[in-house]
């Protein structure tokens, strides 16, 4: 799946999020809001941990535009939870953690290195209609930037909420947006 402007494909996985019992989610939960699905490699590994973390300081930002978060790996709800109750680093986080072990979710959104049985490094966006609206994925020593992540759906938000005017490289919220034209074509 993965490619942008398809819809997502149904799931069932179980999670763990600091101070919550484990509990089931599904594509149903997340109808009517946007969503991260933010796929890493392994629980107890190098660059995952700062990956993660770097999400988790900008969580509240993005609970505040109404955006929920889950770091998906093919490990269990229980290795996150060790993961989770181990390190001081991911014991900071707040959103929650899916388990994929069965590689449903991991193979739903085109993500699962098949030979290693492990997730990609990849980001997903789902807009409140379950389309993928945002995709990046980077190689497995290259981490990602949350705060670029942020300004990617921010972008994303305005340009659903504003039909006929686009965002430019670099937009950032309050900066001038683009209506697209004829008269446009070249001047740019």
């Amino acid at each position: 799946m993965g490619i942008v402007g398809s819809t997502i494909k149904p799931f069932n996985n179980t999670a763990f999020q600091a101070g919550k019992d484990f509990f089931d989610v599904t594509e149903k939960d997340i109808e009517g809001k946007w969503a991260v699905f933010f796929f890493y490699p392994a629980d107890f590994t190098f660059v995952c941990p700062t990956e993660l973390e770097d999400l988790g300081e900008q969580y509240d930002t993005l609970q505040g535009l109404g955006v929920e978060v889950y770091g998906v790996s093919t490990d269990t709800h229980f290795s996150h939870k060790a993961w989770h109750d181990t390190s001081e680093t991911i014991g900071k986080l707040k959103y929650a953690f899916l388990g994929d072990q069965n590689h449903r979710l991991t193979n739903n959104f085109g993500v699962l290195r098949e030979e290693a049985g492990l997730a990609d490094r990849a980001t997903f966006v789902v807009d409140p209609d379950g389309v993928i609206q945002l995709v990046e994925i980077t190689p497995e020593g290259v981490g990602r930037n949350a705060s670029e992540l942020v300004r990617k759906i921010k972008a994303a938000k305005y340009w659903r909420e504003h039909p006929g005017q686009v965002c430019p490289a670099k937009w950032e919220e309050g900066s001038e947006t683009l209506a697209p034209s004829l008269d446009l074509v070249g001047k740019i």
